[in-house]
């Protein structure tokens, strides 16, 4: 089954409601008009309705950047799918290695977001990945396949609806990339995990310091379906650059 190539640009902590308005406008006449390829932003929350009117009547797509697992309650500072769907948001990023590594998300605690996701009818993008420690430990298979079980068995069928990111922590923001083969080798991998649970299917993203001079190859690996772009996604030209790879 072809799976259409997906570009997410997670835009972190950065973007006032005028320079996400900005931003997005920019991407809409550029991003915007690219085919056969699916595009997303995910601004900050509080720049989501800005970034949503920006690029109304095109084909880019809004995403969240977190999701609390519950539909309500008392969770002060948390924001739940029903939430995020009602902003306009079809997708949101769960379980991201910054989430991880800063706020004490757990394989646990990732699959109760999900969870929640589903149930708004939200797709989730759940984040996988070894630090570099782990890596020259010669774990990377087995925190992976740790990682992405999880996944699968919380989910169960439902795991068709969700896109998987491989993001290598040591190559977020560091400007290290996994080189091609090395992402290949893991996205390799996940496939194999996702076909045993029937989810060949979903979708699998590169997110790792993905620019313009390195996207047309990892791109080119025949398990990689597209990238979660970090910082690169706020510059539109090297965002429109990334989608055209």
């Amino acid at each position: 089954m072809a799976r259409t190539p997906l570009l997410a640009g997670n835009w972190k902590m950065h973007g006032t409601r005028a320079e996400a308005r900005t931003l997005a406008g920019a991407l809409a006449k550029s991003v915007g008009q690219t085919t056969g390829r699916e595009v997303l932003i995910a601004p900050p929350f509080t720049a989501l309705d800005a970034a949503r009117e920006a690029i109304a009547g095109t084909g880019i797509l809004l995403a969240a950047q977190n999701v609390h697992g519950e539909d309500r309650g008392a969770f002060t500072g948390e924001v739940s799918a029903a939430m995020l769907a009602e902003a306009g948001c079809t997708h949101v990023i769960i379980g991201h290695s910054e989430r991880r590594q800063y706020y004490g998300e757990t394989d646990a605690s990732v699959n109760a977001r999900l969870r929640g996701a589903l149930r708004a009818s939200l797709i989730p993008i759940v984040c996988v990945g070894e630090t570099l420690a782990e890596r020259e430990g010669g774990q990377t298979s087995a925190v992976v396949s740790r990682q992405i079980d999880a996944v699968i068995a919380a989910l169960g069928p439902a795991m068709v609806r969700t896109v998987v990111a491989y993001e290598p922590v040591w190559a977020i923001g560091t400007g290290r990339t996994a080189s091609p083969e090395q992402a290949q080798e893991v996205h390799a991998l996940l496939r194999s995990r996702l076909a045993a649970a029937g989810a060949a299917q979903v979708k699998l993203l590169y997110g790792g310091s993905v620019k313009a001079a390195n996207a047309a190859l990892l791109f080119g690996m025949p398990d990689v379906d597209g990238g979660l772009v970090g910082g690169a996604s706020l510059d539109a030209k090297e965002f429109l650059a990334i989608a055209s790879a």
